[in-house]
């Protein structure tokens, strides 16, 4: 998985989904006027990570969910699919950090995540936070300040 770099304020603000096995097309050259890319590395310090398969400084490998359904709806904030819908997985809530410079979407990361497998060097690039709640605005309860939150991918 890849995005830019966590310390620039421009660049993309969405993870990628990067191929394994690229392909390319014509090659111009470097130049100092372009957007940039990295790989994504997990930053899950040991007070607040709710996985038992990766830790701190893991590369984020990419997946793809693919339903026979048509429609498939990410609900932060819950572990399971509203009657009707059929759940395709449950996890936790990740993105950027607040403080850092480049903003990312909302990404729900499989309970059981998987590591690039050799990638557990620390090589800055793009970072993963578990998401806590904040209360003020956002009302608690039925949130608690500082609870990582979960979150469940669901299809119709």
């Amino acid at each position: 998985m890849g995005g830019s770099h966590y310390s620039n304020p421009g660049g993309g603000a969405e993870y990628l989904c990067l191929p394994e096995d690229p392909t390319w097309g014509m090659n111009v050259g470097g130049t100092n006027y372009r957007a940039t890319i990295y790989g994504t590395e997990y930053e899950i310090f040991d007070g607040s990570n709710p996985f038992t398969t990766v830790h701190r400084e893991d590369d984020v490998p990419c997946s793809v969910c693919r339903t026979p359904r048509t429609t498939n709806l990410m609900i932060p904030g819950r572990t399971i699919c509203y009657p009707g819908w059929n759940q395709e997985y449950t996890g936790y809530l990740m993105a950027g950090r607040d403080d850092l410079a480049a903003s990312t979407n909302y990404v729900c990361v499989d309970e059981n995540p998987e590591a690039v497998i050799g990638g557990s060097a620390a090589n800055p690039g793009r970072f993963m936070f578990v998401v806590q709640a904040h209360c003020g605005t956002l009302p608690c309860p039925p949130y608690v300040e500082g609870r990582v939150i979960a979150c469940v991918v669901c299809s119709l």
